[in-house]
């Protein structure tokens, strides 16, 4: 009877210290459903709304690729209209090239050349007085990143000419939302 106690005790630590060499153990990943891959292509959309002193309407969609997390290279079209009633009406049309520099989450930074289609029609004693011109602007600016889809920020037109420039000001603010 001793010698069968042994034996079954014996046989059980046995199963189960084999049973535990020879177990399989399982990894389980879980992947966060939070973590998103940012896309390489983003369509972004800059606008303008002025409405003091006269109207003054801006739309710029633009389409930028993701070379690295920290450049950006892209294309775009503009289009604006401009009033100051019984003075001046100005529309523009035209194409961009945009590289982006972000060297923080928070900060973006930008080089732009534009090249514009600009119909003016002003008013003076004599008459109506119509000019059909091109325009290039080249722009250096910085913006704030609300979010990884919103910019707010100004740029600055290194081309700017008083005299002849379409721009009113040499300092544009923007705001930019990518898709």
């Amino acid at each position: 009877m001793k010698k069968s106690i042994l034996r079954i005790t014996l046989v059980a630590v046995l199963c189960i210290t084999c049973n535990q060499a020879f177990s399989q153990t399982t990894n389980i990943s879980v992947i966060d459903s939070a973590a998103t891959i940012e896309p390489k292509l983003k369509f972004g959309c800059g606008f303008g709304l002025n409405f003091l002193g006269g109207t003054n309407i801006t739309l710029s969609p633009n389409l930028r690729y993701a070379i690295s997390d920290k450049f950006n290279l892209g294309a775009g079209i503009q289009g604006s209209y401009t009033s100051i009633k019984d003075v001046q009406k100005t529309t523009t049309f035209g194409a961009n090239i945009i590289t982006e520099y972000i060297p923080t989450r928070k900060f973006t930074t930008l080089l732009e050349f534009a090249q514009l289609k600009v119909n003016n029609t002003r008013e003076t004693p004599t008459g109506e007085v119509k000019d059909d011109f091109w325009e290039s602007a080249l722009f250096v600016g910085a913006g704030f990143n609300i979010n990884n889809k919103i910019t707010v920020g100004a740029k600055y037109n290194v081309l700017y000419d008083d005299d002849e420039s379409v721009y009113t000001s040499p300092i544009i603010p923007f705001v930019n939302i990518s898709f």
